[in-house]
């Protein structure tokens, strides 16, 4: 796929392709496209929607544009399980993460760029800790926050850093995969589900006999797939996994909860073992310059937090974060505090990405600051 016009240029009825689309949110530096009946083709710019100055879209059309991108296989997944998801390639300049479904018996389509270059920890502001916890031979780490944070880029920053800087081997197992990895100091062997293998579960029965070094669960989505990764982190190996959950003591208490009551006891006690960090983040629209940027929880387990996870203690945890500072642990809460503070985001944007929202929105208040941003105009953007 290639095209390329000026953001003047309009996509007739006649000849809406994907391509123009593609290459208008890779211009536009627009995180998301939208495609749907009864609107025209949309963007997710800076977090925010913007419609395209374009026809409003018909269901044929919606169809001619999803059979423009979509894999034979997945568009018979489309008709026999209403969805399918899968990655495509935008020549050299970018990759999409793509979802397409039916709603209303037509077709939609929800497209996530994925920039070729990937970013360094300075850039994206990663934690200056998770550079010493990348050297650790074992231990499982996860990267968690709700979807579209920044959970992948984040995860692909700290690969290519292992990439880079050791002798490794990385096995990632990614539903679709969405950074690719080069071969540079390490070796990388990327499994896409569906593709290379059926599922996360089949792909982590057989990783511990493919010599890993490093290995990359792309989602913990169900019992067996966290099973799985917790043994593999206690085997000896650097484990990283995402899960979509808010702040590091919801992201423990998630995993347990997972386990039937039986078990509970002992994965607590596996998981004081194994566990290494969690991150968890979300992503912030600006307010100091056009973008976004994330505001990071970041617990590091302790021998204190191992004790507090073993006893069932986890309430306590966000307390341990507080006092932990000096190992570079920081509760959500608080980052978004010092970025408000420093005039990079606005008080409502603060307010509706906290934990305790009210705590915070007392906090502006007694400051003198004042909660509610102007609304935002509602121009479509040219181009397509």
């Amino acid at each position: 796929m290639s095209g390329a016009e000026t953001p003047s240029q309009r996509v007739e009825a006649s000849s809406m392709q994907m391509d123009r689309l593609l290459d208008t949110v890779i211009r536009q530096g627009a995180s998301d496209l939208h495609v749907t009946v009864g609107r025209p083709p949309t963007l997710r710019l800076n977090g925010r929607l913007r419609s395209l100055a374009t026809k409003v879209l018909a269901a044929e059309d919606t169809m001619s544009l999803m059979k423009q991108i979509a894999p034979e296989k997945n568009q018979q997944d489309l008709q026999e399980n209403g969805g399918s998801d899968f990655g495509i390639a935008f020549g050299t300049a970018a990759r999409f993460r793509c979802s397409i479904f039916k709603q209303r018996g037509a077709v939609a389509l929800v497209m996530r760029q994925i920039p070729n270059r990937l970013m360094t920890f300075a850039e994206i502001g990663l934690p200056d800790i998770c550079l010493d916890l990348l050297r650790r031979p074992r231990g499982l780490m996860l990267v968690t926050g709700p979807t579209g944070s920044g959970k992948s880029t984040s995860l692909a920053t700290m690969i290519d850093y292992i990439n880079q800087s050791f002798e490794r081997h990385i096995v990632t197992v990614e539903d679709p995969i969405e950074f690719y990895h080069y071969h540079k100091k390490s070796i990388v062997n990327q499994r896409e589900v569906g593709d290379d293998v059926p599922s996360f579960t089949e792909a982590l029965k057989r990783v511990l006999r493919q010599d890993p070094d490093v290995i990359l669960v792309g989602e913990m989505r169900d019992l067996e797939t966290i099973e799985a990764a917790i043994r593999a982190a206690e085997t000896g190996h650097l484990v990283f996994g995402t899960l979509h959950t808010t702040g590091a003591a919801g992201t423990i208490n998630r995993i347990i909860d997972a386990f039937p009551t039986n078990q509970q006891e002992q994965i607590r006690v596996q998981l004081s073992v194994s566990l290494i960090a969690v991150l968890s983040q979300v992503l912030l629209v600006r307010n100091d310059k056009p973008g976004r940027l994330a505001a990071y929880e970041f617990l590091m387990v302790t021998p204190a937090i191992a004790n507090l996870i073993r006893e069932n203690k986890t309430f306590r945890i966000d307390s341990a974060i507080q006092t932990g500072k000096k190992f570079g642990m920081q509760l959500l809460d608080d980052h978004l505090w010092r970025l408000y503070s420093e005039g990079r985001i606005d008080a409502e944007e603060m307010v509706d990405k906290a934990k305790d929202a009210a705590s915070l929105r007392d906090k502006v208040h007694r400051s003198g600051g004042k909660i509610g941003r102007p609304e935002w105009d509602e121009e479509d953007i040219k181009g397509g």
